[in-house]
């Protein structure tokens, strides 16, 4: 009898050293890959590693441009993982484009979220709830969202409609229109898309030749990355210096590559407003 609880002893404890490192396992992969929980210092420490994020591309590197017609605009960001620099240390173009232009600027964003209106975190949501109606912005400039193509949320069609309460947000189009006239009702400015450059994925190029469309229908800006022969003409060996995946730049990648391509935009179109 001893010796039967003595092995049921055994194997219970065996079980739970096999739970407990599963659990850790995944939370060694959840910090390595994800940059999350306790060991997300394992993900930050290689990202600190990548030579497009050495010291020389920091913030702090960054010159002021005095005459900058930008300098005083007060700035919006909407985004995921890219407007926030999830591979870059937490520092994108955003933050570059408010150092080196002078201006003040709000930056929204989460990674893995969606333009799609799916959960507190999408886009629509955080931009209702975490962006006060009193903010005064010279433009609002929204990332088109790789992960809408990465998690394969349903395209829609264009709305015949502008009113807010005919779109359809459990789509990507009528999340884009929500968002294009929530934005304007709402801080009375220009609405700016801004594209991802181009990788491997027949969703996303589906979902710029539909932002393409609603830039006609209610005259946006574009900042098209994607389909810019420039930027696709980058030599391999920057695009290992720019890029730590195929979707997120490196701090060198934001602030060499596609600050000065989305300044430019920025200096014409918000020039054009006026």
């Amino acid at each position: 009898m001893e010796r039967k609880k003595s092995k049921k002893k055994i194997v219970i404890t065996v079980i739970a050293v096999l739970i407990l490192a599963f659990i850790l396992l995944n939370m060694v992969l959840l910090g390595a890959m994800g940059g999350a929980g306790p060991f997300a210092f394992i993900k930050k420490n290689k990202l600190k590693n990548h030579p497009g994020n050495a010291q020389a591309y920091h913030l702090e590197s960054v010159e002021v441009k005095e005459d900058s017609p930008l300098k005083g605009k007060s700035l919006c960001f909407l985004g995921s993982s890219v407007t926030l620099g999830a591979q870059s240390l937490d520092v994108s173009f955003a933050d570059y484009i408010g150092k080196k232009d002078g201006c003040n600027y709000v930056k929204e964003a989460v990674s893995g979220t969606t333009l799609v209106d799916s959960g507190s975190n999408s886009y629509i949501q955080r931009m209702k709830n975490n962006i006060s109606k009193d903010e005064k912005f010279d433009a609002f400039i929204c990332q088109l969202s790789t992960n809408d193509a990465s998690k394969k949320k349903e395209l829609g069609t264009i709305s015949s409609s502008e009113n807010l309460e005919d779109f359809d947000t459990s789509t990507v189009i009528g999340a884009m229109e929500y968002i294009i006239v929530y934005a304007r009702q709402t801080w009375d400015c220009p609405v700016i898309f801004y594209t991802g450059t181009k990788y491997d994925s027949e969703m996303y190029q589906q979902m710029v030749d539909a932002l393409l469309k609603l830039q006609e229908k209610y005259d946006i800006g574009v900042i098209d990355l994607w389909n810019d022969a420039e930027m696709n003409a980058v030599s391999d060996e920057d695009y290992e210096l720019y890029m730590a995946d195929s979707i997120h730049p490196t701090q060198a990648g934001y602030r060499d590559w596609w600050t000065p391509k989305m300044e430019e935009y920025l200096y014409s179109y918000l020039a054009d407003q006026k």
